[in-house]
Formats: structure tokens, C-alpha cells, sequence
């Protein structure tokens, strides 16, 4: 069974059965149930939806589905095409629309595809209301418009350079100094979307962008979660080319790892945490990531003499934490930069924009920059579910067997140990449990990691 249906969306494989995959009938009733809960809370006559999306193969399909739904429903579309979750987030505001619809699976292989669902903030929705979105998908109460009614439908091909444009207004983006710097830059976009924005982006920053992987066709020349193992091929050419650094998005432009210029991994946890660093030393205020995020981001925090709080793990948790502590800097410690003088979304553009500022002004390389942070290690593993693993009662079970630790129950169970931390919970997306460490060193974090699981296996 592939269909996952969450209150951020709805995500699962193309083909098959429906209600077992994301077939076209799925697509249509999510869609309805969506644009009918708008019309619901929303006291207005006509709405407008903004869609956008990655690049793979079934995008154009279910693009075509969801867009004629809405119209179905009686709501106007504005298409942004091939776009990223970034744009279509900002474009949601730019263009006074009363919502949004992203169609990317992420960082999932291709043969995924979903829906993710924006307010009038093009900020992703909350719990609660992705829960009356699912219960109205579940009852099917739609009532779609008569042939007067019927939603109109427009594109836009501006996206990019309104986003971009934003980008490089921002006070802290300091376009000369990066400009001055001529960075050589190789660019590993998947063959998504990402292949348009970052050059278009590294282009008005005077940078050489030498491209790996940037015909957006959908077909991924690797899996697409931007991760060591699955990124050889960069890290070969970052050499080879003599570049200073390599860039690396996911498929929808929400994630960014960094390459230094020997073709080593600067870390996708430090993407957040040299970000921080740069804006932190410019303005006091708190920087956010979740529980299963590096502590580094809270060592750098401190040296700047600034806050650090941990949110549950999920993008829309994060944000409202961000809100409530009115954050400088956030975001996942999976790249994921959520900078809130933008917008509150992760957003790659705006994470390398500010990278490159923070490089340029630093004066050095990037692993010179790396070994300027402390050091730690993450280790991530999974427990896969079967029908007799009962999470709740093991998450119950290991919180009891290390009370005498710091322990925090926000999001699973996260346990604070001296020198080392493991984090354990339920994914939203995958049918496993997510068994996340971080220590001095890779080893004493994989074991940290093994040693967790043999304790979990004890205890089923």
C-alpha cells in the first residue's frame, strides 16, 4: 500500500489501485476536498489557487487533474508550470490567491508523485485543518459548479524572477561581495526543477554555474534525497572542474546540501547551521530545528550569545515555533532553510543567497568554513513496522527505561545523554520508525544507533 495520506498532504506511488496508490481518482477527490474546504472557510465569493510543479514524469498528469477539479469546483488557477515548493510558496502572497497546491513528491523517487496543500500565506496548512481536509476527501461532500460557474484558468512564466528578485533585495544578501568573489559553482539539480532556478539565481550573482544533472525531465539520475551515499558524481566533478564549492538540490527546491571544494560533504545539518552563524552574528534572536536536528545549531546560537529552541520535527511545526519565538533562522538540519525576512518555507534559493554572502564575507573556503563549526557525527536508522510492532507502547517503554536521562516526549521520544543524543519516532511518510543519533564521532553514533534498536527489539 502506497498511499500515505497525511494532514500535510497526500503522497504515494502513480498506477495501481484506488486508495492503495495515487491513482487519478485519488488525485480528483484529495483535490475536491481541498478547494471545498477553502470554500468552506473562506467568506467569498470567487477564489484563486496557485499550482505549481517539479519536474517528474507524472507531474503533468496529476497538474492536469488537479487543475481541472478546481475549475470543477468553480475556483480560478493560476499555473506556475514547472516551478518549485519556494516559488509557489511566495507566489501564493505575490498574487493575493487564497491558497496554493504544490505537485512534488519531495525528495521520493519518481515513481511518486503528491499534493501539498498551502493557506492564503503560502505556508503549509496546519494539523488541524489537514485533518478536515482528509475527513472531507473520506465523506466525498463536494458540490461542484454549474457551467456558468466553472473556475477560470491562467499560467505564469514570471515565477522564477519574482522569487529571485526577492531574494536578492534582502538586506543580508550582499550581491557585490559574492559577485566580487566569481565563485565557480557545480550544480547537481536531478534533473528537476532546480536545474532552472538555481542558475537563474547563481547567474545574477555573478557566479559560473557548471551543471550536472539539470535537464528537467524527471528522470533522476540518482535517488533524489540529497544525501552522501547517493552523490558520487558531484563530488568527483567539484574537483575535476576546480570549483569552489558544489550545490545540490531535491526535486521541488526545498533542501540544499553543499560540496566543498576538495569534493567532500560539507554536511547536510551545517547548510543550516553556517546560515545561522552568518545572520546571528548581524542580529540576536533565536535560531529553531527540530528534535532530530545537530546541536551544533545550538553551539553556534550560544557563541552569538542567542537562544536556541528544538520544535517537533515537521516543517509546520518548526514554523510555528519560529512565530511564537520570532525567530532570526530556522529550519531542518535535512538542508532546509527557513529564513522568515522571505517567507516561512525551506527554500534552497534563499539558503545558498545567503551561504555564498556568508562565504564571500568570511573570506575563506568552504571546508575552512566547516572546520570553523564543532564537529559531530548523525547516525539514521529505521525500524520497519509490522501490524504487531505497537509504536506508542515501545515510544512508553523506552521513555520509562531512560528516565533518569534528559528526556522530551514533544515529538516520540528524544533522549539527552552527555555527549551524544538519540531521537526515535514514527514517520509521517514511510511505514517505520525513524531512530536518529548524533555523537563525536560516526562510529560511537552508529553504535549509539544499534544499540538503541537491539534495546527496541527487547522490549516487542
Amino acid at each position: 500500500m502506497s498511499l500515505i495520506k497525511s494532514i500535510s498532504g497526500i503522497r504515494g506511488t502513480i498506477g495501481g489501485k484506488v486508495n492503495d496508490n495515487l491513482t487519478p481518482l485519488d488525485v480528483v477527490k484529495f483535490a475536491s476536498a481541498f478547494g471545498t474546504w477553502l470554500q468552506n472557510t473562506q467568506n467569498k465569493k470567487e477564489l484563486t489557487l496557485v499550482i505549481g510543479r517539479d519536474a517528474r514524469i507524472s507531474g503533468e498528469m496529476v497538474s492536469s487533474l488537479v487543475t481541472a477539479t478546481l475549475q470543477g469546483l468553480g475556483i480560478n488557477v493560476v499555473d506556475l508550470g514547472l516551478s518549485t515548493t519556494p516559488t509557489v510558496e511566495i507566489m501564493v502572497p505575490e498574487l493575493n490567491a487564497d491558497g496554493g497546491i504544490i505537485l512534488t513528491a519531495s525528495h521520493n523517487p519518481k515513481q511518486w508523485n503528491a499534493l501539498k496543500l498551502l493557506n492564503g500565506k503560502g505556508e503549509f496548512i496546519s494539523g488541524e485543518d489537514g485533518a478536515k481536509v482528509l475527513a472531507l476527501a473520506e465523506s466525498e461532500d463536494f458540490n461542484y459548479a454549474e457551467v456558468d460557474d466553472l473556475g477560470k484558468y491562467e499560467t505564469r512564466d514570471d515565477a522564477f524572477d519574482i522569487h529571485i528578485q526577492q531574494i536578492l533585495d534582502l538586506p543580508m544578501v550582499d550581491v557585490e561581495a559574492i559577485k566580487e568573489k566569481k565563485f565557480k559553482i557545480v550544480l547537481d539539480a536531478v534533473n528537476s526543477t532546480g536545474g532552472i532556478a538555481i542558475p537563474m539565481l547563481l547567474d545574477q550573482l555573478g557566479c559560473e554555474t557548471v551543471k550536472l544533472y539539470c535537464e528537467p525531465n524527471g528522470q533522476f539520475p540518482h535517488n533524489p534525497e540529497p544525501l552522501k551515499e547517493h552523490l558520487g558524481d558531484i563530488c568527483e566533478l567539484v574537483k575535476k572542474e576546480n570549483a569552489d564549492l558544489g550545490i545540490v538540490v531535491d526535486p521541488d527546491v526545498d533542501r540544499l546540501a553543499l560540496i566543498d571544494e576538495k569534493g567532500e560533504m560539507f554536511g547536510e545539518e551545517y547548510t543550516l547551521v553556517a546560515v545561522a552563524d552568518y545572520l546571528l552574528k548581524h542580529k540576536k534572536g533565536a535560531a529553531i530545528s527540530n528534535l532530530s536536528s545537530s546541536r551544533a545549531l545550538r553551539d553556534v546560537a550560544n557563541s552569538h550569545d542567542s537562544e536556541y529552541f528544538a520544535s517537533a520535527v515537521g516543517e509546520v511545526n518548526v514554523v510555528n515555533l519560529m512565530k511564537e519565538k520570532n525567530a532570526v533562522i530556522g529550519g531542518e538540519g535535512n538542508g532546509g532553510i527557513i529564513y522568515p525576512d522571505l517567507h516561512y518555507g525551506r527554500d534552497s534559493l534563499v539558503g545558498a543567497a545567503l551561504f555564498l554572502t556568508h562565504l564571500a564575507k568570511e573570506n575563506k573556503t568552504v571546508s575552512e568554513l566547516r572546520a570553523s563549526y564543532p564537529s559531530y557525527f548523525m547516525g539514521k536508522k529505521k525500524i520497519e513496522l509490522t501490524p504487531e510492532i505497537n509504536v506508542d507502547e515501545i515510544l512508553s517503554k523506552m521513555e520509562k527505561e531512560y528516565q533518569n536521562e534528559q528526556v522530551s516526549t514533544i515529538d516520540g521520544v528524544k533522549i539527552d545523554f552527555e555527549n551524544n543524543w538519540v531521537h526515535l519516532r514514527k514517520s509521517n511518510t514511510e511505514p517505520i520508525i525513524r531512530i536518529y543519533t548524533e555523537a563525536y564521532t560516526q562510529e560511537e553514533a552508529d553504535k549509539l544507533g544499534d544499540d538503541i534498536i537491539a534495546k527496541i527489539k527487547s522490549l516487542i
